[in-house]
């Protein structure tokens, strides 16, 4: 979500500079738009026949090395969707079966109803014929698992069907003929019926594709289909940014998938040679075919409202989001939390020393953190105060070899609550700020946060991207206090009514009226939609202002100072920070998992 989009050049996704790079990276559009032109223009080249021979030879060397790779497929097939099967829980398991159902409704669809009938109603076979002869090529597709094996039958069962009608002449052979080579060489309708488990992946991982977007889909998926789904599924998946490991996921949907749509290829063929011999005789009507087009929309409409509904109560759903949240415990070991929740000031001799020295005299670190702090600062379900920053707090203490008092404060008095010596260091995900450096000293930055935007979920694509928001009338953000002076909303939405907004809470709960989105940082953000499942976060395309968090220290303490900047530095680098934004942030959550059982290990003792 915070990542920046790479920058997609139509012009490189369609036509490239060089055809050898677009296919050496699998840039579908590119080779297939390269193909189509260069196809065309040898038809007009003389003296072209040498080099045919030549791709010929070229082709046929390709062909002995994918052999070989096609004798190994199996196996790796097979690898891919026993790795994907075996690391996918239970949930997301059963997710799948729900793109497998749309998929079977949308196959059925189209190939019992929207196929047959634009033959039916556009040229003079009826439904009934068309049915009958595709159904043989429909079986032993399916069994066989690939279209190749049943071109004859195709071309046979078509020329049959027209002679049946007295239409078989030289003209419609010739074109029979011709459509059955063809069609197989361009996308089948099966074919791009499985581009859409980008739509499912999209929804998958809660980032379903814009509205908008539905046109460069359509136009990018019919061009990589032209390519085998191993080399289209991976390229749509870079091209809409979603996560590369969904391509197993794919995988073992395919087992499924993969019969049904050969068996709608072979209904395809049948059709595009019907419809193309009655074209050749003028005998087809066009307004027909898209009456049976529409027709066929809005069965597949009805179909899939219908089918949602029934999933939706067939399939068992639990949000686990917010259990998830405050069941999360630290990663790294807790040094021991004492209960001393209201530590008092320094007394005047102990103000006069070094922090560090009293710190490591008293035995004790005291760390503050303020209300409202997910996911830096919270108590979860067993009462412990956890998050990312009490990842790094927990490690530092460990480090110094003192425990911990862990003391709620009130944020408006931070700056009192660290010269006084009631507290230490003060935590919770914290914004460098010009202004608030006059409160108080800031550490070295430790992480880099986004801005972005809470909005409610049916509204994320009215937030989609910065221009978009700009154009907007009668815009309300609202916007903590901190980021309301610090006038980073109205220097970034100058037509926004910028509103004061005093805990998130109040935003989630709807306690502020009229508000359209909050101005908010986009890894506090998510957080706080686990607990508020209804609201999403955006990242606007365009927006690319950060904010460094970093830890509030006293005034005037510079060798303590120091010693926090030294260890950030070093945890950083020792990868203590990434480790607890991966669990924080990310959500990886770390479990041990034992290992599967197995053959060689279980039974033959080969291995341990």
């Amino acid at each position: 979500m915070v990542a920046e989009p790479s920058h997609m050049s139509f012009l490189d996704l369609y036509i490239p500079a060089n055809p050898f790079y677009a296919m050496a990276n699998t840039i579908v559009p590119a080779i297939v738009v390269f193909s189509i032109f260069l196809g065309v223009a040898m038809i007009t080249v003389n003296k072209k026949d040498g080099f045919i021979l030549g791709m010929q030879n070229l082709s046929d060397a390709l062909m002995k090395m994918a052999s070989v790779v096609a004798k190994l497929a199996p196996i790796g097939i097979f690898a891919l969707s026993a790795a994907a099967a075996g690391t996918l829980d239970i949930e997301k398991l059963s997710r799948l079966q729900i793109y497998l159902w749309v998929y079977l409704a949308a196959w059925t669809i189209l190939s019992f109803f929207a196929l047959p009938m634009l033959v039916a109603r556009a040229t003079p076979f009826s439904y009934k014929d068309v049915f009958k002869e595709a159904r043989l090529a429909m079986v032993t597709a399916f069994a066989t698992g690939t279209v190749l094996v049943v071109l004859p039958m195709i071309a046979e069962k078509t020329k049959a069907l027209l002679e049946k009608r007295g239409m078989k002449t030289h003209t419609t052979v010739s074109a029979v003929d011709a459509l059955v080579p063809t069609a197989y060489s361009f996308p089948s309708v099966g074919t791009i019926l499985g581009i859409g488990f980008i739509l499912f992946a999209a929804w998958f991982v809660g980032s379903p594709i814009n509205v908008a977007d539905y046109p460069a889909f359509c136009i990018m998926g019919i061009l990589t289909a032209f390519g085998s789904m191993a080399v289209a599924i991976p390229f749509m998946l870079d091209f809409f940014r979603l996560p590369a490991d969904l391509f197993g996921l794919y995988l073992l949907g395919s087992v499924f998938t993969m019969r049904f749509a050969t068996a709608m290829a072979a209904m395809h063929g049948v059709v595009i040679c019907i419809l193309g011999a009655c074209a050749m005789l003028n005998k087809t009507s066009w307004r027909k075919m898209i009456g049976v087009a529409g027709l066929s929309l809005a069965i597949t409409a009805a179909t899939m409202t219908g089918l949602g509904f029934v999933l939706k109560n067939m399939i068992p759903y639990e949000y686990t989001g917010y259990r998830h949240l405050i069941n999360m415990e630290l990663l790294t070991p807790q040094v021991k939390v004492n209960n001393n929740a209201n530590p008092a000031p320094l007394p005047p001799d102990e103000m006069s020393k070094p922090r560090l020295k009293v710190i490591k005299t008293r035995g004790v670190l005291r760390v503050g953190y303020a209300k409202d702090r997910l996911p830096f600062a919270f108590k979860n379900a067993k009462g412990q105060v956890v998050g990312y920053d009490m990842e790094l707090v927990h490690s530092l203490a460990k480090d110094l070899g003192v425990s911990l008092d862990v003391v709620k404060i009130d944020w408006s008095k931070v700056g009192k609550e660290l010269d006084s010596g009631r507290i230490d260091m003060a935590v919770g995900g914290i914004s460098i700020s010009p202004q608030r450096a006059l409160r108080f000293t800031f550490s070295k930055s430790y992480l880099d946060e986004h801005l972005g935007l809470v909005v409610h979920d049916y509204r994320r694509n009215d937030f989609s991207s910065l221009d978009k928001i700009r154009s907007m009338k009668g815009l309300r953000l609202g916007a903590t206090p901190f980021r309301y002076k610090e006038g980073a909303g109205q220097m970034l939405f100058p037509n926004a009514e910028i509103v004061v907004i005093h805990s998130p809470r109040d935003f989630f709960r709807g306690s502020v009226k009229n508000v359209d989105a909050m101005l908010y940082t986009a890894q506090t953000a998510t957080a706080w939609t686990l607990v508020y499942p209804e609201f999403t976060v955006v990242v606007p395309k365009g927006l690319k202002y950060k904010c460094p968090m970093a830890f509030a220290m006293p005034k005037h303490q510079l060798e303590w100072l120091w010693y926090i900047d030294t260890w950030l530095d070093a945890a950083v680098k020792a990868g203590l920070g990434q480790r607890a934004y991966d669990h924080w942030i990310l959500g990886k959550i770390q479990k041990h998992k034992s290992g599967r059982w197995s053959v060689i290990k279980d039974v033959l003792k080969w291995t341990d």
